[in-house]
């Protein structure tokens, strides 16, 4: 059973004009038989979709085709099989390469026809380069200054930049003519490549510079100063202009991009601005309330902790968070998590004395606790 045409090219079947173009340009490239030699399942497909764009392309074939289903269009409903010649001429006037199978290149196709050449000689600017800093929790909140070594290219200070040595002589490269670039055929189709013989600069030199080799660019080691920015956080950039790699024929140079990773804090956990402790609290002063000292990144604080505080309990301290790496930003806060801590290796005195203390306590005592037993209580009766 032959497949649907909407299915072969991978269009819905309310799918538009354009949108059924795009899908045969990309399939036909994908499977023109020049791209895949000796491939008899490719050449296959190549006739399919062609077959598939001719009926659906056209309004009227394709109104046919939606009333009468693809019996409307097979050899035996008078539409007959599509060969590869005539799938060969579709493809050329879609991808307007004349007739007698007239070949195109992949520029000419994506770029109407007109891609501009490029100067050889032009100046090309110098790539950038990233550089991976891991800070401690400390520094992202004070800031600090830090010196890097890095490595990159800069213009050879013996040829200045040309590659070439004292008394060397520059000519067209003969293999591209000077463009900088050649196209290599592959039967029907033309790609334009960066030409292999000059590099894409359109020139050769008969002596090298041997310092580097006529690359024009030699590595180099240097000290590089940042400013760490209070507030900064994981993921954060920093730009170092000109420090990237050297460019070529008088190009900018580029620039360096540092990413910052910040270790965890023993202490304090991040989320945005705002900073996270752990407390652990004593049993009586969670009981009794009380104050206690905690620590924040400016200094030790006193917070006074509520009487009958639960484990878990968040006490905020406004504007004790981190400080905004973003000028003008305001200071997160710091909230602290109340971590009842139990006793432990209790003497017999203190034993006794708790279980004294417990047996003393009614419900009104715990009601977190009498709260829990209703709910549970009422679920498990729905159970039974």
């Amino acid at each position: 059973m032959s497949k649907d045409y909407y299915e072969e090219l991978g269009v819905p079947r309310n799918a538009s004009a354009e949108d059924i173009k795009k899908a045969y340009r990309k399939l036909a490239i994908k499977y023109h038989p020049d791209k895949n030699p000796g491939n008899t399942e490719a050449e296959e497909k190549f006739k399919e979709i062609s077959a598939a764009y001719e009926v659906l392309s056209d309004p009227e074939k394709r109104a046919r085709y939606d009333q009468f289903g693809h019996e409307a269009y097979t050899s035996a409903g008078g539409g007959g099989a599509t060969d590869f010649g005539h799938a060969q001429d579709i493809f050329n006037a879609i991808f307007g390469g004349g007739g007698g199978g007239a070949g195109f290149s992949f520029e000419d196709l994506f770029s109407g026809g007109g891609a501009r050449r490029r100067n050889p000689n032009a100046p090309v600017p110098g790539e950038d380069l990233r550089y991976d800093l891991t800070i401690s929790f400390e520094d992202s909140m004070y800031g600090a200054e830090k010196e890097l070594q890095i490595p990159h290219l800069v213009s050879c200070p013996d040829c200045k930049g040309t590659g070439a040595a004292p008394g060397a002589v520059k000519k067209s490269c003969t293999r591209c003519g000077g463009s900088g670039a050649e196209t290599v055929s592959q039967g029907f189709f033309s790609v334009r490549q960066t030409c292999r013989a000059c590099g894409g600069r359109g020139q050769t030199i008969d002596k090298p510079c041997r310092t580097c080799g006529g690359s024009g660019k030699k590595q180099q080691v240097d000290p590089v100063k940042i400013r760490i920015t209070p507030g900064v956080d994981t993921g954060n950039q920093l730009r170092v202009p000109g420090m990237g790699n050297a460019g070529e024929r008088g190009g900018a140079p580029g620039d360096l991009y540092v990413f910052i990773n910040v270790r965890p804090s023993r202490i304090f956990h991040r989320e945005g601005n705002d900073l996270i402790c752990e407390v652990p609290v004593p049993f009586g002063v969670a009981v009794l309330g009380g104050k206690l000292d905690v620590p924040t990144i400016s200094g030790k604080a006193t917070i006074v902790i509520p009487k009958g505080s639960q484990f878990g309990r968040v006490l905020r301290l406004a504007g004790k968070g981190a400080p905004s790496a973003r000028r003008g930003g305001s200071r997160g806060d710091l909230h602290v998590r109340l971590i009842i801590e139990t006793p432990v290796n209790l003497t017999r005195e203190q034993q006794a004395l708790l279980e004294k203390f417990t047996a003393s306590l009614d419900k009104s005592n715990t009601p977190v606790q009498n709260a829990f037993v209703e709910k549970a209580g009422a679920f498990l009766a729905d159970k039974e």
